[in-house]
């Protein structure tokens, strides 16, 4: 019920506050030789998507990555400070929030991944599973894209340390889980992955490989240090999916995907990945499939290129479509053509209807000699 949530559906708890600020402090130990003591505003850019929990989780973790100090305390009794976190309208974003839509070559390769083998018999071997899930919810049509919203109600209630419903057995929630996995990789993956990821998260990785190799283009002495993207858990897949370090395995609350650069003693950088999925453990490293964990940053940048989109609403259109803009370009010069030849018409009458008489020959057959 919602009425047992302080905030309602959808909100972040003060679990998923302390969970945030834990990682905050995380991210000041790993970087605390790197970033300053305290907070200086020329280092650091957060973004977020507009959503309550995500622009809260953000808050949140940074009150445990800067705790204010000295000068920076407005009130003795509060050890937090105020820092701007950046977002844009819901309907506005096209970075953080996936899947990325409307993207009417996705929704076709959704459409064929429906018909794939893998689905077709996820779906036929989960039959009996999905029905009784829905019979004892409530809830019609319960398949394989949408039972994930029965797998996070329990498991978020589960956190909460609430009673779950007596036929939500251990079994049932490792049924449901592995159907929420698989329910990630029909967004993401299954069926021709590689065109899926330029069109979800091959967008965001692009915005990362600019951020990359423009902080390796500039001086040393540069201010931003450090970019923070405050978002879901599918934006965490379709990044990893489109990275190839996907571990097909949900992320939990407070998960965190960390890109580090790095300058080598020849002056050439390299990138590193790390990812922490689990409290009190030290983030474990990714590393992109034909790279090393430390790679290079032209080979990051080469072995990322086939999911970064070039023109993304070009590679979003299908391939039989037609842009509002053509129509209206084909339009306009049909009826400049029409308009012409009305013209030209116009005017061969005019001259034939203007011209003098002349002389004519007059046929003299049939008159008497």
């Amino acid at each position: 019920q919602e009425g047992a949530w302080p905030q309602g559906f959808g909100q972040l708890t003060q679990v998923g506050m302390r969970q945030q600020w834990e990682l905050g402090q995380v991210l000041r130990q790993r970087y605390r030789d790197f970033l300053s003591a305290t907070y200086r505003r020329q280092e650091i850019f957060i973004r977020s998507t507009d959503c309550d929990r995500t622009l809260m989780s953000a808050e949140a973790n940074l009150a445990g990555l800067y705790p204010p100090e000295g000068q920076q305390m407005f009130n003795p009794n509060i050890s937090w400070q105020p820092i701007p976190v950046h977002t844009v309208p819901e309907s506005e974003e096209r970075l953080l929030k996936f899947p990325l839509t409307p993207c009417p070559r996705y929704e076709q390769l959704q459409k064929e991944t429906r018909h794939s083998a893998e689905y077709l018999n996820k779906t036929k071997e989960n039959w009996q599973f999905l029905q009784m899930v829905a019979n004892k919810t409530g809830i019609r049509d319960v398949s394989l894209e949408s039972v994930w919203s029965v797998y996070d109600t329990l498991f978020c209630e589960q956190a909460h340390k609430m009673d779950l419903p007596a036929w939500v057995t251990p079994d049932v929630m490792a049924q449901l889980k592995q159907l929420k996995d698989f329910g990630f990789e029909f967004l993401f993956g299954i069926h021709n992955w590689v065109e899926k990821a330029r069109l979800q998260g091959g967008v965001l990785l692009d915005h990362i490989r600019k951020n990359l190799t423009k902080a390796a283009n500039v001086s040393a002495h540069q201010n931003l240090k450090l970019l923070v993207y405050s978002a879901h858990d599918t934006t965490l897949v379709a990044l990893q999916m489109a990275l190839d370090v996907y571990n097909k395995i949900q992320a939990p609350y407070a998960s965190c995907h960390l890109f580090e650069l790095y300058q080598e003693d020849d002056g050439n950088f390299s990138v590193e990945m790390f990812f922490r999925n689990e409290s009190g453990k030290e983030p474990f490293p990714l590393t992109i499939p034909g790279c090393q964990h430390k790679c290079p940053l032209q080979r990051f940048l080469e072995l990322t290129d086939p999911v970064v989109p070039q023109d993304w609403e070009q590679e979003c259109r299908l391939a039989n479509s037609i842009s509002d803009t053509e129509v209206f370009v084909g339009l306009a010069v049909c009826g400049s053509i029409l308009l012409l030849l009305i013209i030209l018409l116009l005017t061969v009458l005019f001259r034939i209807q203007s011209q003098p008489p002349g002389y004519r020959h007059v046929s003299n057959e049939g008159e008497e000699q």
